[in-house]
């Protein structure tokens, strides 16, 4: 993999050591800030991007930390707003200062990277048009959402039910695949010709519904096509809306996860977070929100994954993040099945709000087919909407990787572009028209907009 320039401004924290399991959830600490941005319009996909964005107002976050380090150093104690936890490496960890003073960290001014937005499930009969014609192939590392079946479940009252666990099985009852509707209502499952029934189950509470399924013929010569990839007949245009009498229910709950690619390239991603994550959860608040923050490289590296639980207290997540330096890598698969196999089988509450940021810029290993197809399977059916972050020097499969994870769970998918002028040239999606914006605001307008 390619490594970017690292911006000047770098932290001066730079040894971490590699971390096993989750850190204990502790206690909930509260801040505000304030920000502005702005948006421009953007052509559709090949137009040249113009000028840069308007300068962004800082957000500046304080990076402060204080570590007490033992003699033997088995042990690493985050001072302030970790409420006692310690949390364990698996070995000795080098943390400055030696005096166990403070150290200031260095961040650069915050809300500089800008991205846009796409989801292909609002925008079905476009992304159906690409498949057909063959500017786009899926198989992508076994994921197919090409055969689509979207359902839209309302209560008796024609209101839409939320949290509504839904099911696509064949005739013998054998399930397809299984998500979870969203505040809309809606639920996206992937079929095979096989698919004869939808099951909507709630507190217990089961219906059947026959489903017929609907489909257009796509091309079998697409130029995209690759050793990833295969023939496929159709691409999925069935819609269904189903009334179901018990409803759906609405959570005031929120679990919000980012899951960042720890290794060389991605460094400019990681300052980012760096730099806006208190912003970013302050913004959102701790009122029934709790967040986590995870890292991953690949074999051969300090470490493959670095998980942490869920919490509250924004000052011990954000002193995670400073703690972390991107590095590493060296060639373009890293460990994406083995993150999102941790991670979709963490700690997820029942009926929460569930966002999984994937900041990263690399697709997976093609061995890891299996294990990465099951842990976006588990997302879906535990209603975990992946939102993919591509970053800069990615290649076409990872953007199609990324729009695959979106649409089967129900995401939205995020693209960096190069307004910002920061880092490497960033790839330009195969999609419709859309807005460039700062990285922040779409996160932000991303998490209201699902825990509507």
């Amino acid at each position: 993999m390619k490594t970017k320039a690292i911006i000047s401004s770098i932290l001066t924290i730079a040894v971490l050591a590699s971390f096993a399991g989750c850190a204990a959830q502790v206690n909930e600490t509260a801040a505000t800030v304030d920000g502005s941005g702005s948006v421009k319009s953007y052509g559709t996909a090949g137009d040249t991007a113009g000028d840069a964005a308007d300068e962004y107002a800082p957000r500046a976050t304080e990076g402060a930390a204080e570590f007490n380090k033992s003699e033997t150093a088995k042990s690493l104690t985050l001072e302030e707003g970790a409420a006692g936890e310690d949390i364990a490496p698996t070995e000795p960890a080098e943390v400055p200062p030696a005096d166990g003073g403070s150290t200031q960290t260095s961040l650069p001014e915050a809300g500089q990277l800008t991205a846009g937005e796409w989801k292909d499930n609002a925008n079905w009969g476009f992304f159906t048009n690409l498949v057909a014609s063959g500017k786009i192939g899926f198989p992508v590392y076994g994921l197919d959402p090409t055969d689509r079946v979207m359902i839209t479940v309302k209560d008796g009252e024609g209101k839409p039910a939320a949290n509504v666990h839904a099911e696509l099985t064949d005739e013998g009852g054998s399930v397809l695949w299984s998500g979870v509707t969203d505040y809309q209502g809606k639920v996206y499952l992937f079929s095979s010709d096989s698919a004869k029934n939808v099951v909507l189950e709630r507190d217990g509470k089961k219906e059947s519904y026959p489903v017929e399924l609907q489909g257009v013929e796509i091309s079998d010569d697409s130029d995209t096509q690759t050793n990833n990839q295969k023939e496929n007949k159709k691409a999925g245009t069935t819609e269904m809306e189903l009334t179901f009498e018990p409803g759906g229910k609405k959570s005031d709950d929120a679990q919000i996860m980012f899951i960042v690619d720890a290794t060389g390239s991605m460094s400019d991603e990681m300052l980012f977070l760096q730099s806006e994550f208190s912003a970013i959860a302050r913004e959102i608040g701790t009122d029934n929100t709790s967040y986590s923050v995870n890292f991953y490289r690949d074999e051969g590296d300090d470490y493959v994954t670095k998980c942490n639980d869920f919490t509250k207290d924004i000052d011990l997540l954000q002193k995670l993040l400073n703690y972390e330096t991107a590095t590493g890598g060296g060639d373009t698969p890293e460990a994406v099945a083995q993150i999102l196999d941790e991670t979709m089988n963490s700690s997820w509450s029942d009926d929460s709000v569930k966002l999984a940021f994937l900041i990263f810029d690399a697709p997976p290993h093609e061995e890891d087919v299996k294990q990465l197809d099951a842990a976006i399977a588990q997302a879906a059916k535990k209603g975990i909407r992946i939102i993919p972050v591509v970053s800069s020097n990615s290649e076409r499969e990872t953007e199609l990787f990324g729009r695959a994870a979106a649409i089967m769970t129900g995401g939205s998918y995020v693209f960096l572009t190069d307004d910002s002028n920061i880092g490497d040239s960033h790839l330009e999606p195969i999609i419709g028209d859309y807005k460039v914006e700062k990285l922040y605001d779409i996160i932000i307008r991303l998490i209201n907009e699902y825990r509507q």
